[in-house]
């Protein structure tokens, strides 16, 4: 089984921008996770460098066109070493290989009947380097660059796109999956059904281009060129046999504001040539800044290697897929991304991998081995990994993302449930520890070998320190992502992986709301004591021993007591908590943030002691939900967690054995 998978190909007038990498990055993902599965992939970016901005920027810069290409893809190239995409081939619509493609192309096309002399007359939008309608004009301008076109008038030759309305129409009827998501495919039969105009395939008196190959003083215009990169990077009119090998893309990741040019005038082009279509094209939404697209035109530009030398690579890689839906636009700041790089990696995932094998390394000597049939985990992760490969062959990347936090969170709570601290004290619990530390490594192998594509480096080092043997490219979804009950093996203890962020480098961001106070318990801490030696065990005695004498409970004080009224005043709520973290400068203090039902709140709650962050996200708990906000270490808190505090003794949460939903309200 073979994917050959593309992105658009970008101009190289100026550096690449976060929005840019955004679509790298999910490609990429979409190209590791395929690997995974164990298919056969073939990922192909490159840069479009017969643009006119293009060439007026080597002007500017007093360079020749093609040297400043040559450098600007030695910069493109650099950027996406450092986001680490694996691409496996990068086409330049300056190589011979593309002009030869080219040609051909229109040739077929000419031969076809489908190209024809004519005068252009209308609005060219020069930023886009696309001919506009007047009814694709907002208030006169381009919707994308906020700039009025220019009006132009010349001879050029023509492309028929119009005789393949009704063929494509019937394509999407035939193939609703050819363009997704849904909202996009809409769109362009929307376009389709209202018909099509014959569109302009060249430009004029222009040097930096690929000569039309029946009009050598036309060039070919920057979109009909751009277009066939697809083709020519698999040798199209070149290599037949690496076409054949190829051809037809499984598919074309591309911005949402392309999808004409991918799903009109692409596939009537190859239509007119007598190719078969590539089987999917994806229309992913933008990344926007402070609620702008993101555009070197606009200034609303973010670098993205500011974000990942400022986190890493790969945090920068989760925020991208996770927090933004895929096919959706999402809004990126400074403050989100280091929030979610807290929470999420280093209170989460990175605590837990410290956890573990901190655990093994004391308790069980660096090494793991089953005892017995696995806990309820083992059912977790098959559960992860059904989810997560539903979730990515639908290209729902972030619901893949999720799947596999999933299981993180539900390791986290394994283990608070499980308290091997406690079992390692006991000298009947042996295997019980055992099988515990086996399970909790194991989920950790798993969960990242599920986020191996979004997060290459890390995961490949979580899966070092959690004993796996086989090399990362060697590893598959099938085999891999299966619950292991074999052999022994050993873990590594190693620095945290994701140190968390505190005072000044958390300087950006803002204070959210809180909530109130609470209390606290004790899950395993970052650095357990070492468990005393097992005491001998006690003779058997030859007679039963006397009943120890009951304990009589000390009087309780009297209290005033209150009314009904007065208790209904009081509204208990359900709450299930999503977010948990270490609130800065504070040995007793935890910011959570709380599912409601209704809303999300972020309380205060003085359980650093008692219970480890990580350990408290997705546990139920109660609250007092009409309390006045109080204000803690600078956090506003709306709210109390209820918890039991014994005189002298750390404060235990309120539980349930079957959790009602979150926002029911305790009476």
């Amino acid at each position: 089984m073979r994917f050959y998978l593309t992105t658009a190909i970008d101009y190289v007038n100026s550096r690449p921008h976060l929005g840019t990498a955004y679509e790298k990055i999910t490609a990429d993902v979409i190209a590791r996770y395929k690997r995974l599965a164990g298919v056969e992939t073939h990922f192909v970016m490159g840069n479009d460098e017969h643009s006119q901005n293009v060439f007026r920027k080597a002007r500017e810069l007093g360079e020749d066109p093609l040297a400043y290409c040559d450098r600007m893809e030695g910069e493109f190239r650099d950027v996406w070493a450092r986001l680490t995409v694996s691409f496996d081939d990068f086409i330049r619509t300056t190589e011979p290989r593309h002009r030869i493609a080219v040609q051909h192309l229109a040739q077929r096309c000419l031969e076809a009947g489908d190209v024809y002399e004519g005068d252009y007359e209308g609005w060219y939008c020069v930023s886009c380097e696309a001919f506009k309608q007047e009814k694709d004009l907002v208030d006169g301008l381009c919707p994308i660059h906020q700039r009025r076109p220019d009006w132009i008038r010349e001879k050029n030759h023509f492309f028929r796109l119009s005789r393949y309305r009704d063929r494509l129409l019937a394509h999407f009827e035939q193939h609703p999956e050819f363009l997704m998501p849904e909202v996009r495919r809409n769109e362009i039969v929307r376009l389709l059904e209202a018909g099509l105009d014959d569109i302009s395939i060249s430009r004029a008196g222009q040097a930096w281009g690929i000569p039309l190959p029946f009009d050598e003083a036309s060039a070919v215009y920057v979109w009909f060129d751009a277009l066939i990169n697809y083709v020519s990077a698999v040798g199209y009119g070149s290599d037949p046999q690496l076409f054949a090998r190829w051809w037809p893309a499984g598919l074309h990741v591309i911005g949402k504001d392309i999808t004409r040019f991918h799903c009109v005038v692409w596939p009537a082009m190859l239509m007119s040539a007598g190719l078969d279509l590539p089987t999917q094209v994806f229309g992913h939404g933008f990344v926007t800044f402070k609620g702008q697209k993101m555009s070197k035109t606009l200034g609303t530009v973010v670098d993205p290697l500011d974000a990942a030398d400022r986190l890493g690579p790969d945090p920068l890689r989760l925020f991208l897929v996770k927090e933004i839906p895929y096919g959706s636009d999402g809004d990126f700041s400074w403050e989100r991304f280091e929030e979610r790089y807290n929470a999420d990696l280093a209170n989460n995932l990175g605590n837990l991998v410290s956890r573990v094998t901190t655990m093994v390394e004391r308790y069980g000597g660096g090494r793991v081995q089953p005892k017995g049939a696995p806990w309820r985990l083992a059912g977790v992760a098959a559960d992860a990994l059904a989810s997560y490969r539903r979730a990515m062959d639908q290209l729902a990347l972030h619901e893949g993302a999720s799947a596999a936090f999933r299981l993180i969170n539900a390791t986290n709570e394994f283990i608070a449930e499980s308290e091997p601290w406690v079992l390692a004290r006991r000298s009947d619990t042996g295997a019980e520890l055992a099988q515990v530390l086996y399970d909790a490594a194991e989920a950790v192998r798993v969960a990242a070998l599920l986020l191996l594509p979004i997060m290459p480096i890390s995961c490949a080092e979580i899966l070092r320190r959690v004993g796996e043997a086989t090399q990362v490219d060697d590893l598959r979804l099938d085999r891999d992502g299966a619950w292991r009950t074999g052999a022994a093996r050993s873990l590594v203890r190693a620095d945290p992986l994701w140190p968390r962020l505190e005072g000044d480098r958390v300087g950006l961001i803002p204070a959210t709301r809180a909530a109130s106070r609470t209390e606290h318990v004790v899950t395993e801490p970052l650095n357990p004591p070492a468990p005393p030696p097992p005491a001998p065990a006690p003779e058997r005695p030859s007679v039963p021993a006397p009943a120890p004498a009951p304990v009589v409970a000390a009087p309780t004080q009297a209290t005033e007591r209150i009314s009904i009224d007065d208790f209904m005043k009081i509204d208990l709520r359900v709450a299930k908590v999503i977010e948990a973290e270490r609130v800065p400068k504070s040995k007793k203090l935890v910011k959570m943030r709380i599912d409601l039902g209704t809303e999300h709140r972020t309380l205060v709650a003085g359980i650093a002691e008692a219970y480890e962050p990580d350990a408290l996200i997705g546990r139920t708990v109660v609250i007092v939900a009409n309390l006045r906000p109080a204000v803690l270490m600078g956090i506003e808190s709306n709210g109390m967690v209820l918890a039991a505090s014994p005189e002298g003794g750390a404060p235990a949460l309120l539980t349930f054995d079957t959790p009602p939903a979150p926002g029911t309200r305790v009476r």
